[in-house]
């Protein structure tokens, strides 16, 4: 087919000049093919940027902060895990007196779908909530062996803002109410991809480990060089106590028959310590009562003088001399030092006059 040119006011298609062929132009398809071969190889060897233009699409926005009355080292876990979690919102303490639901009002007015709270009793038991609002599910657990990062002072180091790679027990797939936590823990710990203030690296990962039925949270740092792991932290353990149909609240799904509050456990403890002071006590009471009884006096066994032997009697010696007095060699040299002085002085002044 012809090339056809076409007017812009309309009329007749006019045919398009084809370009005159000339000599020099007839090598270029040869040393273009060559370029074009050159680039490909080019690319090949390259290594692909890291950032790749995306959409931020899962808009998962997590609100972490705490009620009064909470310590220094629960403090600083908060700070760590927002500096942890790009995706997250922090907000002031909350009352005690309020109702646990005026967190889902809250994490509207944050815009907020995820939640993180830590709540403070007694100012030495912590619990904390992980809950979807507003419509749910949640769970509340005990957090125990607090550590942050401030307080580990770990070689391991990661850039911030960078997203984790979530690694879980397998145990988490054996029973439901784990892997209802698990898709709790992967909503809410791990950072949306494409998200304004994450960076696009993966150098660390956090890790989830069951354990005498608590949950083990480490976080650790991937070295390049070999894929090895160096711990950041911060770390920490989660017992449940109650999973919740609804958000902070609703009929309960699963409660923990292992769980021991620490009022109990602290209960426990005192028990057996007084128990041991008790034992104590009676021990001296029946000693006290052995000295009171009189001591029967058993009779003489002949026989238990047969294989003494006696010893062999030494004579006696007089001393009829005084012996002589021992002789004090620092005495005698303090004499000599004494009159070897006096000559000295003796002599000194001699020469003066």
């Amino acid at each position: 087919m012809v090339a056809t040119k076409r007017k812009r006011r309309g009329g007749l298609e006019v045919q398009a000049k084809k370009p005159k062929k000339s000599r020099k132009d007839s090598g270029q398809p040869v040393k273009q093919a060559s370029v074009e071969k050159e680039v490909k190889e080019e690319d090949r060897d390259r290594i692909p940027g890291p950032v790749c233009k995306g959409k931020w699409k899962n808009k998962e926005r997590i609100l972490i902060f705490s009620s009064r009355g909470i310590n220094f080292r629960t403090r600083h876990l908060m700070q760590d895990l927002r500096m942890l979690m790009p995706h997250s919102k922090a907000d002031t303490k909350m009352d005690r007196k309020d109702k646990l639901f005026v967190i889902n009002e809250v994490c509207e007015m944050k815009n907020c779908n995820k939640c993180i709270y830590f709540e403070a009793k007694k100012k030495q038991d912590l619990y904390m909530w992980l809950s979807n609002s507003p419509h749910g599910p949640s769970a509340k657990f005990l957090v125990q062996n607090i550590h942050t990062l401030a307080e580990l002072k770990m070689t391991g180091n990661c850039l911030k803002g960078s997203r984790p790679l979530l690694s879980f027990d397998p145990a988490f797939d054996e029973l439901p109410h784990y892997a209802l936590l698990k898709e709790l823990l992967i909503q809410i710990f791990s950072t949306p991809r494409y998200h304004p203030k994450s960076q696009p690296f993966v150098d660390h990962v956090f890790t989830f480990t069951i354990l005498d039925n608590r949950i083990w949270f480490r976080n650790f740092q991937i070295i390049e060089e070999d894929a090895a792991l160096v711990e950041i932290g911060p770390r920490f353990v989660l017992n449940l106590i109650k999973i919740f149909q609804g958000s902070f609240g609703g009929p309960t799904l699963y409660e923990n028959p292992h769980y021991q509050s620490p009022n109990m456990h602290r209960r426990i403890v005192r028990s057996i310590t007084a128990a041991k002071y008790r034992e104590k006590q009676q021990v001296k009471d029946v000693q006290k009562m052995r000295k009171k009884e009189p001591k029967t006096i058993l009779p003489h066994d002949p026989t238990a003088d047969v294989f003494d032997i006696p010893a062999e009697e030494k004579p006696v010696e007089i001393q009829w001399v005084k012996p002589e007095p021992k002789v004090d060699l620092t005495a005698r040299k303090r004499r000599i030092y004494k009159r070897h002085r006096k000559l000295q002085q003796k002599m000194n002044r001699g020469s003066a006059k």
